[in-house]
């Protein structure tokens, strides 16, 4: 459901859909940098046609929820089945979807030392105990790494 006007200076801003429909009083945006290869994959992939308020040709004005909710889970099944052939292209063992990528966007960045706050907004999350959980734990060679942090001067 995203519009172009959820973008401004090099900024995606939105509410999940999932948390829309949740009861929280508190719906702040997501905002989101856009790098130049997410710009590059915008414009590739955006809507064409100026009757369609949409950002993406996947949903069309005056749709009824159920038409508009079952295009977005088709799209996002289509998307999901397009992962998992690069993963085996790439011989990745693990399942590749749209709900992994989310996974490893918050792992990444913790692995890359940015804080738990800013991954938790990132992810749209009202409390860093569900960003903890979704946070992937160390792997072996960085356990090592900071074991050996110990005994250096």
């Amino acid at each position: 459901e995203l519009k172009p006007e959820n973008i401004s200076n090099n900024v995606l801003h939105f509410v999940r859909q999932k948390t829309k429909r949740t009861k929280k009083k508190d719906l702040r945006p997501i905002t989101v940098g856009i790098n130049q290869r997410a710009f590059q994959i915008i414009s590739k992939w955006k809507n064409t046609k100026p009757s369609n308020p949409y950002l993406f040709p996947i949903l069309e004005p005056n749709l009824n929820p159920v038409t508009a909710k079952h295009r977005c889970k088709r799209f996002i099944k289509w998307v999901n089945k397009r992962m998992d052939i690069i993963g085996k292209e790439l011989e990745i063992d693990q399942k590749i979807s749209t709900y992994a990528a989310r996974h490893s966007f918050s792992t990444v960045l913790k692995r890359k030392g940015v804080s738990t706050e800013f991954i938790k907004e990132s992810l749209g999350h009202s409390s860093t105990v569900t960003t903890e959980n979704y946070l992937d734990s160390f792997t072996d060679d960085v356990k090592i790494e900071y074991a050996n942090l110990l005994t250096e001067l």
